[in-house]
């Protein structure tokens, strides 16, 4: 990438004026990440440079409206994605449904995931240099592989039909999420499509969707990365077949993507494995889409976890303790048998939903009391979308009618219940043997306000600097070293960041 000067007369007309900004940011910079000693791993040595060390956080904005607040591990309130960011957090990835409502405009729950949520957390996303993955379900709810029911307004389609709304909105998606600001680097067309997409479950018919949205990502911009989404990595045989087939029906896409849950998918010399086909056959680039690890047995919110006594707690592939040290060294496991993919095709690991906390804490309740508790719970998850799963999602899927409420992952985030970040978060920065976070422009380990000086005098040519620092201060990932760099640093300072 090519980083540009502007002209020497604009930086000399506003270089006072920041210095004079960044003197008075000085006074009120705010104090280091501070972590606890009880977390430590060993960093990986990445192959592929660009190593996506990412994280799904699709419900955050729904729960934000439900009154949680994020706290960096300190107990300092702040924005949640400069607390991924400070982290070593450098991709965000977010679901997309068509039309999460009912008639009357109520959410199904799951975040209410629209193309405008999407579109405001790529938003706040980019404000801390990360980019996004736009993650297309087709479903109006949640696609997996056991789901991939047609969105409403596309039932009774033709197949040639169907392609034709799928190709439309992408395209006008993507459009309005990065006219939001997002920095969009990679689409995911299709979410766990072991069983179909966007309605379509013939083998035959398929390829045309996924050439139709293929299409709708090449047309909007050609840089972006396509990925492919399945999961059932332990089914090794299937899995490879899945690759082949996309081959033979000419599936233009760039990223073979699996989900990868130690409790359910195997080992990790299988997941290595299984991957490096799709490398070596192909020439894809491989990643794990979708991840995540218990750092406690304890519920917070009333409603059953994925991962408790009795749950998904036991099998040879579970490797680490269910503790914060344990969640982290799950995460730095996967991304080291992704890394181990030959030819650096490795591309990265997203951790799924690593910031959906309960709503309304019941830790420690009984009886009475956390019967009340998960009442007033569920309320705030009707009404603001923050649980799995509101009752008007029945309409739609007859299992979320039944079985709606809060958070089945609560135990695997990153946060406690009260907000406040995990030390296993720090993870994301550790496992990377030269973290930096986006505009360390001085390279000193911590962003403050003399990155902001190094860069206005970068711009003024009284200091030179290198690609790498470039890199780190270009926090609004135009391509360019700007002085608007230099005042997005200072507004982060001055916690003016939304």
């Amino acid at each position: 990438m090519m980083y540009r000067r502007p002209g020497k007369m604009l930086v000399l007309r506003l270089i006072s004026v920041f210095i004079t900004a960044a003197v008075m940011m000085f006074a009120a910079s705010i104090q280091a990440l501070a972590y606890d000693d009880d977390v430590s791993i060993e960093p990986i040595h990445f192959n592929n440079t660009d190593f996506i060390r990412g994280m799904d956080v699709s419900s955050v904005i729904s729960l934000e409206r439900a009154g949680v607040r994020y706290f960096n591990v300190a107990g300092r309130r702040q924005d949640i994605f400069r607390i991924l960011a400070d982290n070593g957090v450098n991709y965000i990835r977010v679901r997309v449904w068509n039309d999460p409502y009912d008639k009357e405009g109520i959410g199904y729950g799951g975040g209410n995931c629209d193309v405008d949520t999407a579109a405001e957390i790529g938003r706040r996303a980019a404000y801390f240099g990360m980019k996004l993955l736009v993650d297309f379900h087709y479903s109006d709810f949640w696609a997996d592989p056991g789901k991939q029911k047609s969105p409403k307004a596309w039932d009774g389609l033709s197949l040639d039909e169907r392609a034709a709304a799928v190709e439309s909105f992408t395209a006008e998606s993507l459009r309005k999420i990065s006219g939001a600001g997002a920095k969009i680097g990679m689409v995911q067309i299709g979410n766990e499509t072991n069983s179909g997409i966007a309605g379509v479950s013939s083998f035959d018919d398929i390829p045309a969707v996924f050439r139709a949205a293929s299409s709708a990502v090449r047309d909007f911009d050609p840089d972006i990365l396509i990925a492919v989404h399945f999961t059932g990595p332990e089914d090794t045989q299937t899995i490879k077949w899945r690759a082949d087939y996309m081959n033979e029906n000419n599936i233009d896409y760039d990223v073979f993507a699996v989900s990868y849950y130690p409790y359910w998918h195997g080992s990790l010399s299988n997941l290595t494995s299984v991957l490096s086909y799709a490398a070596e056959e192909y020439d894809k680039y491989v990643m794990v889409a979708e991840t995540s690890y218990a750092y406690t047995f304890d519920d917070s919110d009333g409603h059953p976890n994925t991962v408790s006594h009795g749950s998904n707690d036991n099998s040879d592939d579970l490797l680490w303790d269910f503790s914060p040290q344990g969640q982290a060294e799950e995460m730095r496991a996967v991304m080291s048998a992704v890394n181990d993919v030959p030819n650096s095709r490795g591309l990265g690991v997203f951790y799924w939903e690593g910031a959906w906390i309960t709503v309304g804490d019941t830790s420690g309740l009984i009886g009475d009391e956390l019967n009340a508790a998960i009442e007033s719970n569920r309320a705030v998850w009707e009404l603001n979308g923050s649980g799995w799963a509101a009752s008007s999602a029945g309409e739609y899927d007859s299992d979320a009618g039944v079985y709606c409420g809060g958070s089945a992952v609560d135990n695997q985030a990153f946060f406690a219940p009260d907000g406040r970040a995990l030390p296993s978060l720090k993870a994301f920065a550790m496992v990377n043997e030269n973290f930096h976070p986006m505009g360390d422009a001085d390279l000193s380990g911590e962003r403050d306000i003399l990155d902001a000086t190094m860069i206005q005098r970068y711009l003024a040519m009284l200091e030179d600097i290198s690609s790498e620092q470039m890199a780190l201060a270009d926090l609004d990932l135009d391509g360019e070293t700007t002085i608007l760099d230099a005042t997005r640093i200072q507004r982060i300072l001055a916690e003016l960041t939304v």
